[in-house]
């Protein structure tokens, strides 16, 4: 039935390699659990509430994705996202978070719009061979820079930004050595040697980390707090309206370009582009914009497509059945939350930094002697893991992309979807800013 139903031997896998593809890609962004109400919870809003609100839209967007789009591409609310929600809007701006929830909301709204209109597959399909290769390979970067960062071996330093961190460290040691067995036993054709990596040094961490283990069933707090709690009214009115246009804009454009780039970026990795573009694109664009609007009414930032997906995608997973998978395991932990969490981000930073490493090669595709097409792809790669946005990434490529063709006179190659994002790249800075 299911091999039936997720069409897995037309995609060449199985029943067995979806399953491990999904556990793989949950133990990666397993974090967002832990994270994302750590840092909705300094906006003021009840961390309690705001897991439960995460472990459910993270089950019904990766739900839908799976069932609806057949995509293996798992979703949850995004990083990012959730730190300019709470940061920038609440904190900064002095939004009550009831009326950022239903600025999201508003956002979340037209993102329906515009894919029922076909607007979103237009700007998908408009994005040029160059660009779309850039931006797995910003992705592979934007990953490498999480997993070094999540290993210890990439910290911050306020001299020069970034520096190696102590490699005394037992989760610096920790990570390398899995690493190497995860890299080792995929070259020796193991299945699972992303997930055998994860397990192995999580097991590990108890000896040599520092880890406890916690128990396994807990009960799930109530969601009371956060459901149905965003303002709409607030969110036109009570900002101004210049203030609050400026949060939803931001949270259109970089939802939009984010999720847009980890769906090109999955989909290219698991070959399921068909002449550059995604069958079933209006199907997962769908599935990220209901997610979104989900997200408001249960209490919690934006959600969006997770690039952590793409270690699934490495262990196998080419099916919706990979991101099903996902969605029970999320549902899983509004009970099992204390086994979750003995997951170290260092357990799970070798096989994204795998990942990382093998969305490198998609380099070669790039065309090198046509600088209008190398240049904007160079940039986009470079800005995604720079910047730590995938949609800041996008607007610097579509930007130079058409500046350049434009001083080189070949301005007629663009297509006209491309000026029109670019222009509106623009006047977002202009105006507000990245």
């Amino acid at each position: 039935m299911l091999a039936n139903f997720f069409q897995l031997p037309q995609h060449g896998t199985t029943v067995r390699t979806e399953l491990v593809a999904g556990l793989t890609t949950f133990l990666t962004m397993a974090y967002i659990l832990f994270v994302n109400p750590t840092i909705l919870g300094a906006a003021g809003m009840p961390k309690d509430a705001v897991f439960v609100a995460t472990c459910l839209v993270a089950a019904l967007g990766s739900g839908i994705m799976g069932l609806y789009a057949n995509y293996p591409i798992a979703m949850a609310p995004g990083m990012g996202l959730n730190a300019y929600f709470a940061f920038a809007v609440v904190l900064g701006m002095g939004v009550p978070w009831q009326q950022a929830l239903g600025a999201v909301f508003i956002s979340g709204c037209l993102f329906i719009i515009v894919t029922l209109c076909g607007l979103r597959a237009l700007i998908v399909n408009g994005i040029p061979a160059s660009l779309r290769t850039a931006i797995t390979v910003g992705i592979g970067l934007f990953l490498a820079l999480i997993a070094l960062k999540g290993a210890g071996l990439v910290v911050a330093n306020k001299d020069t930004m970034v520096s190696a961190g102590d490699l005394h460290q037992p989760p610096a040691l920790m990570a390398i050595c899995g690493f190497i067995l995860v890299v080792t036993l995929d070259k020796l054709r193991v299945r699972g040697a992303i997930l055998i990596g994860i397990l192995a040094v999580t097991i590990l961490s108890f000896f040599f980390g520092g880890n406890h283990f916690v128990g396994i069933f807990a009960l799930p707090p109530s969601l009371a707090p956060t459901f149905l709690q965003l303002d709409l009214r607030g969110a036109l009115t009570g900002h101004g309206t210049a203030g609050i246009l400026n949060v939803v804009l931001v949270f259109f454009l970089v939802e939009l370009f984010d999720a847009t780039g980890t769906l090109m970026g999955v989909a290219s990795r698991a070959g399921l582009l068909v002449e550059g573009k995604m069958d079933r694109l209006n199907r997962a664009l769908l599935a990220d914009s209901a997610a979104i609007v989900a997200g408001s009414v249960l209490g919690t930032s934006s959600t969006t497509a997770y690039i952590e997906s793409a270690a699934g995608v490495q262990a196998g997973g080419r099916t919706g059945l990979t991101a099903v998978t996902v969605a029970v395991l999320f549902l899983a932990c509004l009970f099992i939350a204390p086994l979750a969490s003995v997951v170290p981000a260092y357990a799970t930073a070798p096989a994204l930094l795998f990942v990382a490493c093998l969305m490198l090669r998609e380099l070669g595709e790039i065309d090198w002697d046509d600088s209008t097409e190398s240049i904007p792809a160079a940039i986009t790669a470079l800005v995604i893991p720079f910047t730590y946005s995938i949609a800041e990434g996008i607007a610097f490529g579509f930007i130079t992309y058409a500046a350049l063709k434009l001083t080189t006179g070949r301005a007629r190659q663009v297509a006209p979807i491309i000026w029109v994002i670019a222009a509106l790249f623009l006047f977002k800075f202009a105006w507000i800013g990245a």
